[in-house]
């Protein structure tokens, strides 16, 4: 009966364990089923692109605007030496003519400042006439006592004439009246010409005041005309930023000068570009500075007039500046073919022509990674995607020429760690409620 009982148990253990054996069996199928298919699902998901060779044109393209070029800058003047307030300015963006009055400043100070030196002119002039007129007088006088002294001394000579027939007394009373005749008449020659000297010198006194008196009415009517700032072009009013108040603080844009504004001798109040030599300005990110080159050429397109093609080349490069993760600079062009259709303030696309690479290998700029000093690509393998080392030879914004790739090889356009990284909580089974 013992023997018996030993044998049913050892079946039911091997029964036993051949149901875990199968049971495990099915587990792991299952397991390897569901992740080969997740795999599957993952792997065909991540976009991929092909490793091309061909002649490749790098560009930057970037939004812009159009204005005139050569700008002539509308100033206060420097010679009042105080600060002036604005009574009349245009409106910004207003096309003007040679001539045509830009920016008009109170000249009430100035309109007094004339009065006054009108005011010394007349009495300066009037003073030059007072001084001629007592020339003239002294004139008159002294010719009249010479003439007098001229006819005594006449009836002095002949009184001596007649010396031989007179007594000697009378004769030498005769030759000293004749001798004080003589000096009479020097000494008032003599005091004719002090007198003339002295009268033209008052006179020349007098006209020099009349002179600087003429001088300040000059200047205070130039100084009213250096008060209204013409054009000396065509073109339109550019307006600029209100610097000389102390209202900035920081994170605020500057206003732009207004009527009322008071303005800083020598400050820039307005400015008129040329309309003849269009220029375009850009705002282009700093990793692109390094392509960019003077004269390089420069496709444009103005939104306002679609369908129309222009083109113009890079004419300056400008500072860097912004925050340490959106570092840009300012691009200026020159519009080679502009058209009277053009206005200022225009939007623009431009394109800006870098590079030419004859037979260069390439891939969208998407498709490279960089990461610790290295640039990689994502390549299919039997596992997945595989990161494959390269060496980045050019970068444009869309495309990116590189080396250690052969031509037609799979790259994945996304990371595939991010994407799977990303999935795999949708991918997860739910909790049970």
């Amino acid at each position: 009966m013992r023997a018996p009982a030993l044998v049913g148990r050892a079946v039911k253990i091997l029964l036993v364990t051949a149901l875990c054996t199968a049971i495990a069996g099915a587990i792991a199928w299952e397991t390897r089923r569901m992740y080969t298919a997740v795999k599957a699902q993952q792997d065909t998901s991540i976009p991929t692109t092909t490793v091309k060779r061909s002649d490749l044109t790098l560009t930057v393209a970037a939004k812009g605007e159009l204005r005139g070029g050569n700008s002539e800058i509308l100033s206060a003047p420097l010679a009042t030496g105080s600060d002036l307030h604005i009574t009349m300015l245009r409106t910004n963006g207003e096309v003007v003519k040679a001539n045509d009055p830009v920016v008009e400043f109170d000249i009430t100070e100035q309109e007094f400042k004339l009065k006054e030196a009108e005011s010394d002119l007349a009495e300066a002039k009037m003073k030059v006439e007072q001084a001629k007129a007592q020339a003239a007088a002294q004139l008159e006088e002294d010719t009249y006592s010479m003439e007098a002294a001229e006819s005594a001394m006449k009836l002095a000579e002949y009184d001596v004439r007649k010396n031989p027939i007179l007594p000697t007394i009378q004769a030498r009373q005769n030759e000293l009246a004749l001798k004080a005749a003589q000096d009479r008449l020097a000494q008032i020659r003599q005091d004719i010409g002090s007198r003339k000297e002295t009268n033209l010198a008052a006179v020349n006194v007098q006209e020099a005041g009349v002179g600087k008196a003429e001088v300040a009415v000059a200047t205070a009517k130039r100084n009213i005309d250096n008060l209204t700032l013409k054009a000396h072009r065509d073109g339109y009013v550019s307006i600029k930023q209100n610097t000389s108040g102390n209202f900035f603080m920081e994170g605020m844009t500057l206003p732009f000068y207004q009527v009322g504004d008071a303005v800083r001798a020598g400050m820039a109040v307005a400015e008129i570009p040329d309309l003849k030599n269009w220029e375009l300005t850009a705002t282009i990110g700093e990793l692109d500075r390094g392509h960019l080159a003077v004269n390089q050429k420069v496709d444009v397109s103005v939104i306002a007039l679609p369908g129309r093609q222009f083109h113009g080349h890079v004419k300056d490069l400008g500072g860097t500046g912004g925050p340490p993760w959106d570092r840009h600079f300012e691009c200026k062009m020159r519009l080679d073919d502009p058209s009277p259709e053009l206005r200022p303030g225009m939007s623009v696309k431009i394109v800006i022509t870098t590079d030419f690479l004859p037979g260069a290998l390439w891939i969208p700029a998407q498709a490279l990674f960089e990461s610790g000093g290295r640039t990689y690509v994502y390549i299919p393998a039997a596992s997945g995607y595989v990161p494959a080392d390269v060496k980045l030879v050019r970068r444009s914004e869309s495309q990116v020429v590189v080396s250690g790739l052969k031509e037609g090889q799979a790259v994945a356009l996304a990371n595939p760690e991010q994407q799977a990284q990303k999935k795999s909580p949708a991918q997860a089974a739910p909790l049970p409620k």
